[in-house]
């Protein structure tokens, strides 16, 4: 599988919460939600002690902002590491980890997927890291009038959902069930990051993304909360690969993000405690 680059320097977002990890200034503007600025690094991420080291990690799409910045706080703190994270659908990347595909971190936005890896004997003791919600998202200035879930069944209306088999698609179903509207979707996504798109691309009216999308979206976007959303709970495991070929980094970049650091930053964006 190719090894996708972390995009440097491509989300502001991400070098915001990098700066105020390393300074220890307040959260500016920038920060989705305003949060407290992440703290620096603290235990085996920070020690430097790594040494040189190349690690994979796998995460899901929707964690691509977050772990945008977590990635760049660790290679700081361990200037002899470098984090090349790939981003996907979850299903998609648990397939890639079942198939071989050389990694060394799976962070999942869903169990399920994770499970798949543990049952194959890949990976053992996932951790929960974070945990997300949907939310209705729609253009900037909501120009089809969209007011809630019920909007997702007007069959005269461009709709967006994932795809029912990743975490995405599967948390929407499960919503929709819940609250007995009938979905009517044009498209089906292979990932949070793609339905997202097309809303901010105004091809399509409303859709439903996770809350940190909606933050991630910015001004190309709005978000409709939908409190029904708060019964749909997606939890997001973490795990070092067993046949991981730089084990000790790997443990230490879980250690990173499951601690109190790597969940500050997460809260900044928009994750809510595991």
């Amino acid at each position: 599988m190719p090894r996708a680059s972390r995009p440097r320097g491509a989300a502001a977002l991400a070098a915001a919460a990098l700066a105020l990890t390393l300074t220890g200034c307040a959260p500016t503007a920038d920060q989705p939600g305003g949060s407290t600025s992440p703290s620096e690094p603290t235990g085996a991420a920070a020690t430097g002690e790594l040494g040189e080291a190349d690690l994979t990690v796998l995460a899901a799409a929707s964690l691509t902002e977050a772990f945008d910045a977590l990635a760049g706080q660790f290679e700081q703190a361990n200037p002899g590491v470098e984090v090349t994270v790939s981003y996907g659908g979850s299903g998609a990347l648990a397939t890639q980890v079942l198939e071989g595909a050389p990694a060394d971190v799976f962070a999942s936005a869903a169990e399920p997927p994770m499970q798949q890896v543990v049952d194959a004997g890949l990976v053992s003791a996932p951790e929960a890291f974070a945990t997300n919600t949907l939310e209705l998202v729609v253009p900037a200035g909501n120009p089809a009038g969209v007011t809630g879930l019920a909007n997702l069944a007007d069959p005269d209306l461009r709709i967006a959902l994932c795809d029912p088999s990743v975490p995405c698609g599967a948390a929407s179903v499960e919503l929709l069930a819940n609250e007995d509207v009938t979905g009517a979707p044009d498209t089906l996504e292979s990932d949070v990051k793609a339905v997202l798109a097309k809303v901010s691309l105004g091809e399509v009216d409303a859709a439903l993304v996770y809350r940190t999308d909606v933050l991630a979206g910015g001004d190309a976007v709005d978000g409709i909360e939908v409190p029904a959303a708060a019964g749909v709970v997606n939890r997001y495991p973490i795990a070092a690969l067993t046949e991981s070929p730089a084990p000790g980094a790997a443990a230490a970049f879980v250690a990173f993000v499951t601690g109190d650091a790597g969940r500050e930053t997460l809260a900044a964006y928009g994750f809510g405690a595991p």
